[in-house]
């Protein structure tokens, strides 16, 4: 399986990504709002675009769909429940449904609510998984509710979903926000051993070829995966006065998410 992933360059940050099947050039664009880049970046390489995915129903994640369908006539792929929301939809996924590129690339739909109710993630049957999650989650972070979800779907998705992955799994967010993200896990939890040092690292480098991470390094520098951390409770505490004595990670997740809203 190739991965390119595609720096929009754009005010939202997205990015995009093209899924390559090595033995034959096909390739699956997901929610490839610059389709220009998108299409450039498959004509460079030889690749034919076959398949479009839509994470979520997002204008920022859609809003490629009509061109991309015009140049390429590519089906269209997206969760089930959003085919009242995204205008074409082809193939609406299920919790499990395999998506197949070419001859050997396999991805498994996961159903994952929260940013909004028809979210889907696509997980990589490969030696090594890669998650590519949309705005579910992203490096060091995790996605708002405002246009749609609710921060419950989003714990559960958080805690019953992705943190049960292997810790080797490569994560491709919908966004860069990495920095802004890694300031606030050392706002809430001052004392993180290694979110100081990924602040510098990232702080220079190039876009265009964007730090990956893993669910490991996301278990130690998301505060939405430490939700057991003792400073992150005590600082929590310190902000809402009604959090419990001894809170479950429900709670302190919601008031994570909650403080991260206006933060």
């Amino acid at each position: 399986m190739i991965v390119e992933q595609v720096w929009t360059d754009n005010a939202y940050r997205n990015f995009n990504y093209l899924i390559v099947c090595p033995d034959t050039g096909e390739a699956m664009a997901i929610d490839p709002l610059d389709h220009k880049k998108c299409l450039a970046a498959a004509e460079k390489n030889g690749w034919q675009i076959t398949q479009i995915l839509n994470t979520h129903e997002h204008g920022d994640h859609t809003g490629g769909n009509e061109a991309m369908v015009k140049a390429t006539g590519a089906k269209l792929l997206a969760h089930a429940n959003a085919k009242d929301k995204i205008p074409g939809i082809d193939v609406g996924l299920a919790a499990g449904d395999v998506v197949k590129i070419g001859s050997s690339v396999e991805l498994e739909s996961l159903d994952t609510p929260g940013h909004t109710m028809s979210h889907v993630c696509l997980l990589s049957h490969t030696d090594q998984p890669a998650l590519f999650c949309g705005d579910t989650l992203f490096n060091a972070g995790a996605g708002n509710c405002h246009g749609g979800g609710h921060p419950v779907e989003l714990y559960q998705t958080f805690s019953t979903q992705l943190a049960s992955l292997l810790d080797e799994t490569l994560i491709y967010p919908g966004h860069d926000y990495i920095a802004n993200n890694l300031e606030f896990t050392l706002d809430r939890e001052p004392d993180n051993a290694r979110a100081p040092a990924l602040l510098k690292e990232i702080a220079t480098q190039d876009t265009n070829k964007a730090l990956v991470s893993t669910l490991a390094l996301e278990k130690e520098i998301n505060t939405f995966f430490r939700l057991h951390n003792p400073t992150v409770i005590a600082r929590l505490r310190e902000k809402y006065s009604d959090l419990s004595d001894d809170p479950d990670p429900q709670e302190v997740f919601l008031k994570l998410r909650e403080l991260r809203n206006d933060w």
